[in-house]
């Protein structure tokens, strides 16, 4: 269940039966051809799906994250830590304050990833909170089934060319970009990593086939859904 599609009402009758929810973390950032809203269209839709026949309502994704790597690319948008922490907490305190205990963070975007740390430090003194970060993407059968297909796969390659990701009108290239080097790439500015990257794919093919994209979504589905149902205390 989308949230927009629920009223106040609907939700506290929800909070009477089951305290989980989910909330898609995604970027606003280039990736090549592919939508610069790729991270959070991938994390809501797959929340979405896994959540709607448990019943588990799903938050309107975080649109924005730390990208300020990619700052020089145009309609790239990066929030300093601090701003990206402080973001996270408010919006686990709004749930813990209506009801919720079992808050899973879906997320889209490897940039993200240093929130664990901070919400580690919110749960320490929050004994009947449990918040979980699923890296979507990187979840170990999905990033199997991504491997198998093509263990050349990054940013903004293939692997991320879903239907819902690409821009209507545009053409895909068909060569395989060579890999950039992931350590260099780290040592740069903005302004450098444009340069060092081109067109924003970190190498690897642009696309592959449909049927391919699908096997992997549907275990990204099914890999997301289990971390909704399972592990919990």
């Amino acid at each position: 269940m989308f949230i927009k599609d629920m009223n106040w009402m609907q939700v506290e009758e929800y909070l009477s039966k089951d305290d989980r929810i989910i909330v898609p973390l995604g970027s606003t950032e280039q990736h090549a051809y592919l939508s610069l809203c790729t991270d959070l269209i991938l994390a809501e839709s797959i929340s979405l799906e896994a959540a709607e026949p448990l019943g588990v309502p799903v938050m309107p994704g975080v649109a924005f994250g730390m990208t300020p790597y990619f700052s020089a690319y145009p309609g790239t948008v990066s929030l300093k830590p601090a701003t990206y922490f402080a973001l996270i907490k408010d919006i686990l305190d709004s749930l813990q304050l209506q009801g919720f205990r079992r808050i899973l963070l879906v997320n889209g975007h490897g940039g993200n990833s240093p929130v664990v740390a901070e919400i580690q430090e919110w749960l320490k003194s929050r004994d009947e909170m449990q918040v979980k970060i699923h890296n979507w993407w990187a979840a170990p059968k999905t990033m199997a089934a991504v491997t198998k297909i093509d263990p050349i796969a990054s940013h903004a390659s293939w692997m991320e060319n879903f239907p819902i990701t690409r821009i209507e009108g545009v053409t895909m290239p068909t060569v395989q970009k060579p890999m950039i080097n992931l350590k260099t790439n780290k040592l740069l500015s903005a302004k450098q990593v444009r340069e060092y990257c081109g067109d924003g794919n970190y190498g690897g093919d642009y696309q592959k086939d449909d049927l391919s994209m699908e096997k992997i979504w549907q275990i990204g589905v099914l890999e997301t859904r289990e971390a909704l149902e399972n592990d919990w205390i």
